[in-house]
This record gives C-alpha cells, structure tokens and sequence, in this order.
C-alpha cells in the first residue's frame, strides 16, 4: 500500500517539475505549500489504515487460532509424514484386512497427522469409550479386530451422529437396514445410537457382506454404498474383484472412504510416532444395569441420586428425551455402579418421585409429535382400485407425512393390493367407522347417486341394499366399468 502511494506522489511531482518553467514564481511557491501539506495528510490516513488492518489480522489470527487449536499445541513440533516410512510402516500392521498404500492413502494420512490433528486428537480421547466393545463383538464374531476403525470413519466415534440423509450412531445405519438387524426406533429411543446393540448389528451386516464379495475392502465399499453399487462397478470393471481394479466405476464418496480407512488405522497405529498426544483422554464408567418396566423421567432420577445426568446420557446415548416410557418391559438402563446399589435400597422412594414427575406432559408431547407412533394402535389398510394416498390420510386422521414415513414412501404412488400401515390414536373408533361403512344402506327417495372422487362401480354398489355392478350397469346402460367424479347414476 505504501509503495503504491508513493510512486503515484512520485508522478505528480514529476507532472509538476516539467510544468515548472510555464508557471510564475508566485504560482510555484504557493504548488509546493499546498503539496508539502497534502503529503503531511497522506502519511496520516496512510498510517492509521495500517495500524487498522494489522488490529484485523491480529484480532482473526487470535480467533481462528482459539477455535481450532488449543493453546498448549500451538508450538508443537509436528513430525514429517513420508511415503516410504509409511509404507513400510503399514506393511508391518496388515493383517486381514489389505492396508494398501498409494498416493490416494497417503493424502488422508497427511490430512490426519498434520493438518487435521485437532480432529485425530478428537478420536482418540474417545478411544477407550468405545473400543473395547468393538474388540469385544468382533472377537465373538470371528471377524478382524481393525474393523474398529471403520467407526471412526463413519461417525468419529459420536454415539448420537446423524447424517443428512438420515443415517445415525457409531456405524451410521440408516432406519431400513437398522429393523433388519433388529435395532428398535421410537419417539424415546433410537438403539441405532445404543454402542452395544448397533455395534453387533454391524458384525452381522459386515459378516453378511463378506460372505457376498469374498474380500473385505469390496466387503467394506459395500458397508458404505450397498452391495447394488460395487456389483455394478464389478460389471463395468469387466468383472474385477480388487477395490482398486474397480475404483473408478464406485460412487464418488465410496472411492474415497476406503483410503480413509486405511488412513485412520495408520493414525491410530501411530499415534505416538506423529506426537498426536492426548490430554482429555475419556474412560469409561464402570457400569450396572437397572430394569425398568414403568415410566422413568431421568433427570429427576439424575437430582435424586446424585448422578450427574450427562454420566446418565454419556451412558445411554439411544435415550433421546431423557425418559423411558411405561411400556417398555424390563428396560435396561446402564446405571454407574458406585450408585446402583442406592438406588436398590431406596428404589421405591425414588420411583415415587422420579416415576411421576413430568409424565402427563412428557406423554402429551411424545403423543402430539409429528411420526411419533407412542400411544398409536397399528392397524393395516389394503388399497382398491381408486384409492390415493391423500383419502387414506383424510380418513383416517393422519398426517401424508407420516403416513409416507411408516410406509417409506418417497412420492404419493401406490398400487392396488398393497397394504399400508397406519398408526391410529383411536383404532376403536376407525373400527366402528369402516364397520358403518360396510353395512349396506335402504336406497334413497332420489334413485340418484351422484359420483365422487374415488368411487368404483364396486363400492357404489356395495354402499346400497339389493344394489349389485350388472344392475348399476343396466340401469345407467354402460358398457364398461368407467365412471368420472359429478356423473349422476340411477341406483333404482
């Protein structure tokens, strides 16, 4: 900026020097005056813009800097991430799950151990949370113990993560594929997120895409695309069966989730060789478990216990609300054990209180929540000919949002047949309804019934006493079945 100003004053002086000779010696004195005083001028605006640009950098450099990096690792010495060393390195590692390493891995192991190091210090303070489950499950299902990291790819080790396309917990399972492995999801609780329950649903899935593909880096592509995608890459590839033969024919994300991978389980390996030091390491608590078979509201256990409810929550991250509904039989509530025992002995004096407080409001709520289907009678409707997705909602008292949801539905198409579960809140009062509709009424004075959206030949027939379609057909002389919303037809 300086250099700027002063070769435009250069310039002008220069401009001013070769009028010079044409101008008076009266005109030259007073150009200089003027001139001396406009620099005098510049130099303070100059000075003063400096001082404030230098007070901005200072003040983003101080906030990035306290948002990113703590401020015992701002000098840290971070060691250099080479290619041969790591190479060598992974090599000594692999065991049945291939650690390859190319220019693809290499950029990741870069990211984490250098320019990502907040994020890996993140992960591994959460290690000790959640590995030794992970260890466990995978031990008991004969599978590879570096499976582990595949977590840590998908949801960085955060119980509660949930992606933007739905996907939620540890190994990020979408609600689908959660029911097939028996994983339970409700307005209070969403067991995708409880680590023991998601973590041996995961075994079985990976397990189940193992014996598929034969390999485990198709078998972890498949974890994350689905097993359509990497059977369509191995079609286009000419039938390879190496991710890397098929690579470039994968979903874009998929190409780059192996490589994580790979990265993720050398930063973890060699977590000490990159001085990634941890200082806030997380333990988890020794736990008990308490069955509950009757509505709890957790925070009022958390005051009467003298447990801080984030050790409760920390503990039972698939509990979404801070309560347990009263029909769930025999709930298991991890618990932290020192308090367990208190709780035992004076069980009946804390549930009087924890077990009422809130409940009609927390119920009221859960009932009133779009989706929720607490307090809900599940009962089927199978669609005819006519139907359409809002009728069924209309008549059944229910939102064309839910409805789509219980039924994953993306659009409004449904096909004659096909059966829709509904969740009604008074399925007593619906079953008395259909049954007045079902019952045949006397023909009207009129003779007349006039056609509305939705009406079949069919229905209009079974609406009226002695009415049948060959009659409706005779009467109204139509040939075929076809009838339009505002037709009037004789029915007598």
């Amino acid at each position: 900026m300086r250099n700027v100003f002063y070769k435009g004053l250069l310039l002008t002086v220069w401009f001013m020097l070769a009028m010079a000779p044409a101008l008076k010696a009266q005109d030259r004195g007073f150009l200089m005056e003027r001139m001396e005083k406009d620099l005098e001028e510049l130099n303070r605006q100059l000075k003063e813009a400096e001082e404030d640009l230098r007070e901005f950098a200072d003040r983003r450099l101080d906030f990035e800097v306290s948002r990113q990096i703590p401020v015992e690792f701002l000098n840290e010495y971070v060691p250099p991430v080479r290619y041969s060393e790591v190479a060598s390195r992974l090599k000594k590692i692999e065991n049945k799950v291939p650690l390859v390493h190319n220019k693809r891995v290499h950029a990741f192991v870069q990211y984490f151990c250098q320019k990502g190091r907040t994020y890996s210090r993140g992960v591994l303070s959460r290690k000790n949370l959640y590995f030794p489950i992970f260890e466990k499950y995978l031990k008991a299902h004969g599978m590879p113990e570096e499976l582990k990291y595949l977590a840590v790819v998908e949801s960085g080790l955060k119980p509660q993560a949930m992606s933007r396309v739905g996907a939620a917990g540890l190994w990020q399972f979408m609600p689908s594929t959660g029911k097939v492995y028996g994983l339970k999801y409700d307005y209070f609780r969403d067991e995708r997120m409880d680590p023991e329950k998601s973590t041996v649903a995961a075994c079985k899935h990976l397990k189940t895409l193992y014996k598929t593909f034969g390999d485990w880096e198709l078998a972890i592509a498949a974890y994350n695309c689905g097993r359509g995608n990497v059977r369509r890459a191995i079609r286009r590839s000419g039938y390879k069966r190496n991710f890397w033969d098929i690579y470039r024919y994968l979903p874009r994300e998929t190409r780059s989730y192996l490589p994580q991978f790979v990265a993720i389980t050398y930063m973890f390996e060699y977590a000490d060789e990159h001085n990634l030091v941890t200082r806030n390491r997380r333990n988890a608590i020794p736990a008990d478990t308490l069955l509950f078979s009757q509505f709890v509201n957790l925070k009022s256990l958390s005051e009467l216990t003298e447990v801080p409810i984030e050790d409760i929550r920390l503990m039972n991250p698939e509990i979404k609300y801070d309560a347990l509904p009263g029909n769930y039989k025999g709930y298991s509530l991890r618990f932290p054990k020192a308090h367990a025992q208190v709780f035992r002995e004076k069980r009946q004096k804390i549930m009087a209180v924890a077990g009422q407080k809130d409940k009609r409001k927390i119920m009221e709520k859960a009932k009133r929540t779009p989706w929720s289907v607490y307090g809900r009678d599940m009962i089927y409707h199978r669609v005819r000919r006519g139907d359409v997705l809002g009728r069924i909602a209309l008549r059944y008292r229910v939102r064309l949002s839910d409805l789509r949801r219980w039924n994953n539905l993306r659009g409004n198409l449904i096909r004659v047949g096909q059966r829709l579960r509904i969740y009604s809140r008074s399925s007593k009062y619906l079953s008395k309804r259909r049954k007045s509709r079902r019952t045949p009424q006397n023909i009207p004075y009129s003779k007349t019934h006039w056609v509305k959206r939705g009406d079949t030949l069919w229905s209009i027939a079974k609406l009226y006493k002695g009415l049948t379609v060959q009659k409706l057909k005779r009467l109204n002389g139509l040939v075929g079945n076809r009838i339009k919303p505002g037709q009037k037809l004789r029915i007598g």
